[in-house]
């Protein structure tokens, strides 16, 4: 037994050396689609570690939170919690993010602590030997002080007693560094990334909390009946404002705002190691072709079915572990920029992540290697399930081949039938999981690939005469020569087409979808210029500002109305945190923009004035509520359930918006501050003289003044930075694809050279083979690109009105775009060509005579 594998492990080294340029190919085209899905993986799970990491520097040993509205919970709450129940494993936090001057005036978390409470709950701010006591006296004394991590320190050249400057808001703070902390572990050291300690009391000042606090952490195992009971008398005496949740419940809310686009991210990943399969396949398919005389001498003397099986599995195992292997080291290399697509769109979108390096989890490396092999042996079970079923002596015919493929197309176009109703069943289900979704996206693509052998055949058919009359001979033979080789023309012109189908049906759901912004914004950003403070975390202008700037924004020349505008995150018991956006509403709103609603836009306005809230889409869609039911709210009041009288188009904040009256949210939280301002100037004023009389008059101001147009093109640049990873990976399976044609060309051209040299011997010219193998390759390549748009225009459909509604709940507006349909179309074309060119050339170097004698 070990001398007969020894035996096929060196048949197989000495056929795959042989045929080292394809099996290089097969190996790149296998490494690539692995690389793109660890790549994702990898990227995914670094943004997740570094919010876990961050998270749970903030939280530390914390089980529990108290949690207030807007403004935070009274300080007061804190000290009764300690005093009259003798609590005395809690700690005060306020935290916020700020901007500092010495990071690039980079976002980062300010945390303010009590020492003397933290040290059950992190430790490292009392532990750490670079903080000894009396480094933290300044601190304790309340001075505008802070302390980071040494790395932090390091990066941005900071030492001790160095000052550094921060920016809230409006307002800009000068504190000293007091201390750097160094954690023993490096787990810690990563989880301080990014986050800047100080005394509560300085915390409170910086950032407008006097008297507040962001929340209170306990420790109260809720599994020991001491720490339940303790729980239970916690909840008794909180106030209607407070809520005490786990602590592990907050950070998992949070990071699932991100999950369906992550989601999203990999299942795009998956389509291009399918491509990669039919690689594999194409590969493998000529291997058994070209060696099918050897293949049927080895069954005439006595080598079994599972031997051949074995043989060629073998050697697609060898395939797919070394280009695993490659792709999961260029996985990592690729992570490395995909990483900060990622973290740019989560922090566009969702939450600030700061990513300082790649996490490189085993199991992501292992699942890459597992994909990668078990795609390989996927894709090489039919060819050598036919190599070893095939008689000794139909081994020796390359006809039985191509016979047999001709006899399997129509049961391909079978299959595709079946793909298609049941990944229409799946499409159907009724429910909003995107797995479902995803695999019936799989299926509808494999289904379109499956009727390509097929329509090669017809292709062949009605196009011989018709190329013939048009271009002589050569037109007659490229048609024929395509279907007569289909064995290997319809794979590569399947794997050509899923590539391309798949550029086209994410190119028109993102055209679909800009489009449909861009509608949006013309009907939302009705006023003429915007203010608001510089974004401290995701896309909304969340940092406060002072009221009071309303009045000299009013004052200002060419300004009639200015509306006055508060986003805050609150917590709900049932819905976990909401996005709450409170307005004045002065100016009509565009009746377009609603779903549904409540009578007329003025009747809307009025009940919103009155204390009714509409809410987005995505809101309604996630929480199931509509035009006529009531939102449960807490406030400082107690709950309330407030009527809801519309739903809105919002393409904003896919986790959903609520938005209410300002006057009406005011009188339900103590909360006097401002997120942003918007102005109406007067008729005859010109809008870019009133933005420039507003900055005038906000000189000194850390604020932003944007015209209409200015802000439309900053969020229209959030839209674009998002899709960035959905285009690149969009090009690697277009790469991956080009590869895999340019290798069943290789292939084909080989298994022709004897047929070409006869046609060369008995008068073809070499200007007239250059045409014939360029008119192949362009029709192969456009017959790809037709195919694609029925292809593409499905999956479009399906991402469009099914897998983005379930992710996000948005509403787009389907467009056909004709300008990506005739794009892709010259893509498959062009790749085709190119792909053909060193081929053509190296049948141009070989000798007639010879190429004649040996096939």
């Amino acid at each position: 037994m070990n001398e007969r594998m020894a035996w096929q492990w060196r048949y197989s080294l000495r056929a795959l050396w042989r045929r080292r340029w394809l099996s290089v190919l097969a190996v790149v085209g296998i490494a690539l689609g692995v690389a793109v899905v660890v790549a994702v993986d990898l990227a995914n799970a670094s943004a997740a570690r570094a919010f876990t990491l961050s998270t749970e520097s903030i939280t530390g040993r914390a089980t529990h939170h108290i949690v207030g509205g807007p403004a935070g919970l009274d300080e007061r709450l804190y000290t009764r919690l300690r005093t009259d129940l003798g609590e005395r494993l809690i700690a005060p936090v306020v935290e916020g993010y700020v901007r500092v001057d010495e990071f690039g005036a980079a976002p980062m978390r300010l945390l303010g602590v009590d020492p003397f409470a933290e040290a059950p709950f992190r430790p490292y701010l009392a532990t750490s030997p670079d903080v000894p006591p009396d480094l933290l006296v300044p601190l304790l004394q309340g001075k505008p002080a802070v302390v980071l991590s040494r790395e932090m320190a390091q990066r941005a050249g900071i030492g001790l007693g160095d000052t550094v400057h921060l920016r809230y808001g409006t307002e800009r703070f000068s504190v000293q560094v007091v201390g750097l902390l160094d954690p023993a572990d490096a787990f810690t050291r990563r989880a301080l990334d990014g986050v800047l300690l100080t005394d509560v009391g300085v915390a409170q000042r910086l950032l407008g909390m006097t008297g507040r606090l962001s929340r209170i952490d306990l420790i109260a195992p809720e599994d020991d009946p001491a720490g339940a009971a303790r729980l239970e008398r916690i909840r008794a005496v909180l106030p209607p404002d407070a809520l005490l949740t786990t602590a592990a419940r907050q950070a998992q809310s949070v990071r699932q705002l991100s999950a369906a686009f992550e989601l999203n991210l990999t299942a795009l990943s998956l389509l291009a190691l399918v491509v990669g399969m039919f690689l594999i396949y194409n590969t493998m398919t000529f291997s058994v072709v070209q060696r099918r005389p050897v293949l049927g001498t080895l069954r005439a003397l006595g080598v079994t079915r599972e031997g051949i099986f074995a043989l060629i599995a073998g050697e697609a195992l060898l395939l797919g572990l070394v280009g695993s292997l490659l792709g999961v080291l260029f996985g990592v290399l690729l992570a490395r920029e995909l990483v900060r697509l990622v973290t740019q769109t989560i922090n566009d979108l969702y939450f600030v992540v700061s990513v300082r390096e790649v996490a490189v989890p085993p199991t992501v490396l292992l699942k890459g290697m597992a994909l990668g092999v078990v795609a390989t042996l996927a894709a090489t079970a039919l060819p050598a399930y036919e190599a070893a079923t095939t008689p000794p002596a139909g081994t020796m015919r390359r006809s039985n081949i191509e016979r047999r493929a001709r006899r399997v197309a129509p049961r391909l176009a079978g299959v595709g039938v079946v793909l298609f109703a049941l990944s229409w069943g799946l499409l159907q289900w009724p429910s909003r999981a995107l797995v479902p979704a995803f695999v019936g996206v799989f299926g509808v693509v494999l289904g379109f690939a499956a009727f390509t052998p097929m329509l090669v055949l017809v292709m062949a058919r009605v196009g011989s005469p018709l190329l013939g009359r048009l271009l002589g001979p050569v037109g007659r033979i490229a048609p024929r020569t395509i279907a007569n080789a289909l064995s290997r023309t319809g794979l590569a012109i399947a794997a050509l087409m899923v590539a391309v189908s798949v550029s086209i049906g994410v190119a028109l759901m993102v055209d679909a979808f800009r489009l449909t912004v861009e509608r949006w914004l013309d009907s939302t950003l009705r006023a003429d210029v915007y203010i608001s403070a510089p974004a401290l975390a995701g896309n909304r202008a969340d940092a406060p500002l002072d009221p009071a700037l309303g009045e000299r924004i009013a004052a200002v020349e060419g300004v009639a109305v200015v509306e006055a505008a508060r986003n805050v995150r609150i917590e709900s018991a049932d819905l976990g945190p909401l996005l709450l956006v409170a307005v004045e509403w002065k100016r009509p709103r565009d009746p377009a923009l609603f779903i549904c609603r409540a009578g007329s836009v003025d009747d809307v306005a009025a009940a919103v004035r009155a204390g009714a809230v509409i809410v987005s889409e995505p809101f309604a869609y996630r929480h199931g509520v509509t035009c006529g039911d009531t939102l449960a709210l807490r406030t400082q009041r107690g709950e309330e359930r407030l009527p809801i009288v519309g739903v809105f188009y919002d393409y904003s904040a896919d986790q959903g918006v609520v938005l209410m009256d300002l006057t009406q949210y005011r009188a339900r939280w103590d909360d006097p501050w401002v997120s942003s301002f918007s102005l109406y100037t007067t008729p005859d004023a010109d809008v870019a003289a009133v933005a420039a009389r507003v900055q005038a008059a906000l000189a000194g101001e850390e604020v932003l003044v944007r015209t209409n147009r200015t802000l439309r093109e900053a969020a229209l640049a959030v839209f674009d930075r998002t899709f960035a990873i959905t285009r690149a990976l969009q090009l690697l399976a277009v790469v991956v694809a080009f590869i895999g044609v340019l290798s069943a060309l290789m292939a084909l051209q080989i298994e022709r050279t004897r047929e070409l040299a006869t046609l060369r011997a008995i008068g073809l010219t070499p200007r007239q083979l250059w045409r014939l193998t360029v008119l192949e390759t362009g029709l192969m390549g456009a017959l790809a690109g037709v195919l694609s748009w029925p292809t593409g225009i499905t999956l479009a459909a399906i991402l469009v009105f099914i897998i983005n509604k379930r992710s996000f709940g948005w509403t787009i507006q389907f467009t056909l775009s004709t300008t990506a349909l005739w794009q892709a179309f010259g893509v498959a074309v062009l790749a085709a060509i190119v792909a053909g060119v060193y081929p053509a050339w190296r049948l141009m170097q070989l000798r007639l005579a010879t190429a004649i004698r040996n096939d």
